[in-house]
């Protein structure tokens, strides 16, 4: 039995994150609902100053201020922070709330809040072949995860050789707990501790783990995408299905379990006070990397203070931007968070031909196959109705009719691999899956060749095959291209109004392959969502800062950013630089920002004027200095253009300079043009290097 805890959710004021998490099993039976009368939340206090991550201030005394603030109010701390915060979480009555506003130091006082889990994730799906190409890259690096843990059983996380040199400076510890012992921790997980005093140990679902040990599937997803081993076997169903690496596959992993399974699933999620305390915790262990798939909310709060002082100890933070386009900005507003958007458009497509030339494609990736089609609900079994014939639920077709043939099933009613299993159960040969409505299409692991399409290409399809019954179609796999990425419509917007141009990139979000837990019911599947970018961006912060070991964490963020390519059709708000790299960048200019500048301008509310690697200038504001350096090898000659444009005439000067290796310049951006409008208009400056690098700073203007 849990032992009891007072510690509970706020039921108000609750943000939206970007967690994209498995579908779980239904809650087990002792699963019963939550109480009628939620208890308070923790309150989250953050005093004034950096924590000793910022090397300005020693634990002890921290802690002092910390015990004077606790004795003016009465209380005992839950979580104390010392490293990348000055503060505490602890549970205060509203009387007790109200005496420190009164108290000298006290910076910031807030209510806990359990951040819910907004899934898109698919058990059984994927974007197209598993295979990866990276064997190396990471070597020497720690990411560090706050999730819902890890499953260290998963082979994307076996200690094998190859992994390379070992972390230095990390003391991170393997914290034991419910299926959890020391011995998981290994070479490649190299650490892993948990955090449930905000949520609360009597509010987890029982088949949850008071452990790191990870039964929601969402932090063994991430972990494995951003370090994951290479080259590791994928086999779905018992069908082989490639093979797997993580973007940085010689990268080491560290856990902070702070999100958690509820008995209703529309429950879970991530206490603030439990992921502050996990971003304390990864600091002062010394990760490199810091992957929060898990939107920050829109404003400077607790959690977005704690990553400054992870900023000011060197780590380069990366940060899921939301999937809530339309409702709210992109989260984690700090520019010390490396903000990352999805974007769609590089899943594996299906084709599906016809004689005489005419074709449809849709998500897919099936094996050639060319044949006779019927249209599912034509074929129904003896006592069925055409409406179950149609979805191809288990035992609804006649197999006299489907036997050899590609089937055309309508989407809903039932999960989609289980339609292509009935499909296979009868003896079709192939399956295209049709969509009732507008809706994503999807490329799932599936019993048959299978290609899913849209809801106006799917009728067109159903249409031909019901007038041409014995013609022959042809389904054939089309590679995802590249050039077709697109910002995803659910990826968050930065605020035009914000201190700083949100998001900072966009990743591959569309359908990314990872590990799961057995827990679940499959070791692989796919997640979609800004969870995913994060985790891709995650890797490559760790491959960028295994090739440039004494390299600062805003050069490694500045390199990243800027080495983005844009995505037609979005702006830059949408967007930030563009699609992420998919490789080390080569461009040799960065723009560095000093770890000390970070908080000087926010308490001078200057962090518009901070050299970040985008410019956003609102109302009243009309040009920008930045300063960009040559971290090449070789002096360089470097050339300026302005471009996108549309209503403004933006100007930068010098129009080029000549850097050597370490010399660094400020230029100048100019914008004239109509008066304020509140309307954007967006552009690049870019930096073309004499040796083939480019850089490309976004610019955001909302006058």
């Amino acid at each position: 039995m849990r032992a009891p805890t007072a510690r509970r959710f706020l039921g108000c004021g609750v943000l939206v994150l970007s967690l994209a998490l498995p579908t779980t099993a239904p809650a087990a039976a002792d699963d019963g609902p939550t109480a009628a009368v939620p208890p308070r939340p923790l309150t989250l206090v953050t005093l004034a100053g950096a924590g000793t991550a910022a090397g300005r201030a020693d634990a002890e005394d921290l802690l002092a201020r910390q015990d004077a603030v606790l004795a003016t109010v009465g209380a005992e701390p839950v979580y104390r922070w010392t490293t990348a915060l000055n503060g505490f979480a602890a549970d205060l009555s509203p009387a007790q709330v109200s005496i420190l506003d009164d108290q000298p130091g006290v910076a910031t006082v807030e209510p806990d809040t359990v951040r819910p889990l907004a899934g898109r994730t698919s058990m059984a799906a994927i974007r197209g072949a598993a295979d990866s190409r990276r064997l190396r890259g990471g070597a020497g690096v720690v990411v560090g995860v706050v999730d819902s843990g890890i499953a260290p059983g998963s082979p994307a996380f076996a200690d094998v050789p190859g992994l390379g040199a070992d972390p230095r400076g990390f003391t991170g510890t393997c914290s034991e707990g419910e299926g959890w012992s020391t011995s998981d921790c290994t070479r490649k997980v190299v650490g892993a501790r948990w955090f449930v005093d905000g949520f609360g140990a009597d509010r987890i679902r029982s088949s949850e783990s008071l452990s790191a040990l990870d039964v929601l599937g969402h932090g063994t997803q991430v972990s494995s995408v951003a370090a994951g081993n290479a080259a590791v076997s994928v086999r779905v169903d018992d069908r082989d299905a490639g093979s797997f690496g993580g973007v940085a596959p010689q990268a080491r992993i560290a856990a902070y379990k702070a999100c958690w399974g509820a008995p209703d699933p529309a429950d879970d999620g991530c206490s603030t006070a439990d992921v502050v305390a996990a971003v304390d915790a990864a600091v002062a262990d010394g990760v490199d990397v810091l992957s929060l798939a898990l939107a920050g909310g829109e404003r400077i709060d607790t959690l977005q203070l704690a990553l400054l002082g992870a900023a000011e100890a060197d780590v380069v933070v990366v940060g899921a931007a939301g999937n809530a386009a339309g409702s709210a900005y992109a989260a984690h507003a700090g520019p010390w968070v490396t903000t990352v958007g999805s974007a769609v458009g590089r899943m594996s497509r299906g084709r599906l031909a016809l004689p005489g030339g005419r074709s449809w494609t849709g998500g897919g990736r099936p094996t050639p196959v060319e044949g006779r089609a019927v249209r599912a609900q034509d074929a129904p079994a003896p006592g069925v109705t055409r409406r179950d014939a149609g979805q191809c639920r288990p035992g609804a077709l006649d197999s006299r009719r489907v036997a050899d043939r590609i089937v055309v099933c309508r989407r809903g009613g039932i999960g989609r691999i289980d339609k292509s299993g009935a499909v296979a159960q009868a003896g079709g040969r192939a399956m295209v899956l049709v969509n009732q409505r507008p809706g994503s299409v999807t490329a799932d692991f599936h019993s048959v060749p299978t290609v899913h399409l849209a809801a106006t290409a799917g009728r067109q399809f159903a249409r031909w095959v019901a007038r041409h019954p014995d013609a022959r179609v042809r389904m054939s796999r089309v590679d995802g291209d590249p050039g077709n990425r697109r910002t995803a419509p659910w990826s968050a917007s930065g605020d035009p109004r914000g201190a700083s141009l949100k998001p900072d990139a966009v990743a591959d979000g569309d359908a990314v392959l990872g590990a799961l837990p057995e827990t679940t019911g499959r070791t692989w599947g796919v997640f979609s969502g800004s969870s995913a970018a994060t985790a891709e961006a995650a890797g490559l912060a760790a491959l960028l800062r295994a090739e440039r070991p004494g390299w600062s964490a805003a050069r490694v963020r500045s390199l990243l950013v800027t080495s983005a390519r844009p995505v037609r059709g979005s702006s830059v708000l949408q967007q930030g630089a563009g699609a992420l790299p998919g490789r080390v960048p080569t461009a040799h200019l960065v723009l560095d920002v000093d770890a000390s500048d970070w908080r000087r301008a926010l308490r001078t509310n200057t962090l518009a004027d901070l050299n970040t690697s985008s410019v956003l200038l609102t109302a009243g504001r009309t040009s920008a200095v930045r300063t960009v350096t040559n971290v090449g090898s070789r002096a360089e000659y470097f050339s300026v253009t302005a471009r996108g444009f549309t209503s403004h005439r933006v100007s930068v000067r010098p129009l080029a300079v000549r850097l050597a290796p370490g010399q660094s310049a400020d230029f100048t951006v100019t914008v004239s043009g109509p008066q304020p409008s509140g309307r954007l208009d967006d552009g690049q400056v870019v930096w073309l290097g004499a040796r083939g690098g480019v850089t490309r700073v976004p610019v955001a203007l909302t006058r």
